[in-house]
């Protein structure tokens, strides 16, 4: 399926199924793509997550109800997935800026939220920088963590903080590695990557791991070992500082690249972004990319 009518499936499906959708899963599983990447193309071009659509979509729908029924505040509260008055109170000020009480009795104060209807125009302009590889099996070895679909924008770059703090302090000082984990990070050059991978038994979660190529040898207390499948990759460069290089090649990616080409579509579970060893990460012409495996279209 080409990449527009997916997104806009997606929405249709969110629509037809307000009231009982349970997440980005569902609405993945429904258009048969990665939640990674629906999540992450969809958030691109509406600037919402598919959890804000959903939710700001039913307090919308619920200060409807609000000004043209006299239902209780509470019913509407269950009806639109709120356990309690109180729950749905919080959001629904959140959203609307102002209370369940004051919308029904002034219409004019809340908040619109109507559903999205998602268009693309194709433009010209730069040429965008990738490559299509085949490569075979490898594994990595790094930390893992999982995160939530709807905060991991803003929490994995803490993730990277704080594991090199508390792991690498010697590194960091610009000292010889002293730890096992320290020795680990050296020997195995964790940090080459980042790797998205959507198999976590939580839902809304993926896990999200700061790795490198595994070089064979003991596994640290802390981390594990992740082998990729053999792939073919669309390797996007990226030439600029972090994270904004990496950011701008990102909504290219979803933007432009995928509803415009005409070879490839998405495959698997995972993505990689690989950061060069070499440059300094606030350089004006430090490398990075973003690997997105893909098979040719039918």
């Amino acid at each position: 399926m080409e990449w527009l009518a997916i997104i806009k499936d997606a929405i249709e499906y969110m629509e037809q199924n307000l009231l009982t959708v349970t997440g980005p899963e569902e609405v993945a599983k429904h258009v048969h793509i990665s939640t990674i990447y629906l999540q992450r193309g969809f958030q691109v071009l509406t600037g919402y997550t598919l959890g804000e659509y959903i939710r700001n979509r039913r307090l919308f729908e619920a200060g409807l109800k609000l000004t043209q029924t006299d239902e209780k505040v509470i019913d509407i509260a269950l009806e639109y997935g709120y356990e309690t008055p109180e729950s749905f109170t919080k959001a629904f000020t959140r959203f609307h800026g102002t209370t369940p009480i004051e919308v029904r009795r002034d219409r004019s104060k809340m908040q619109l939220f109507l559903p999205l209807h998602v268009s693309i125009k194709i433009q010209g302009g730069s040429k965008m920088n990738y490559t299509v590889e085949k490569t075979e099996a490898f594994t990595l070895i790094g930390f893992e963590r999982l995160f939530s679909f709807e905060t991991s924008y803003k929490e994995i770059p803490d993730f990277w903080t704080e594991m090199y703090k508390i792991h690498a302090p010697n590194i960091l000082a610009g000292k010889g590695p002293k730890t096992e984990v320290e020795h680990a990070i050296m020997e195995n050059y964790i940090g080459e990557f980042g790797v998205c991978i959507e198999d976590a038994p939580a839902p809304g979660k993926f896990r999200y791991m700061i790795a490198g190529p595994y070089q064979g040898g003991k596994v640290p207390q802390g981390m594990k070992l992740y082998t990729v499948p053999a792939n073919t990759w669309a390797k996007f460069a990226c030439v600029g500082t972090l994270p904004n290089a990496m950011q701008s090649v990102n909504t290219k990616i979803w933007s432009e690249w995928l509803p415009g080409n005409k070879e490839y579509d998405l495959a698997g579970k995972y993505n990689i972004e690989w950061y060069s060893a070499d440059g300094d990460p606030d350089s004006t012409d430090y490398e990075s990319a973003i690997w997105i495996p893909v098979i040719p279209k039918k």
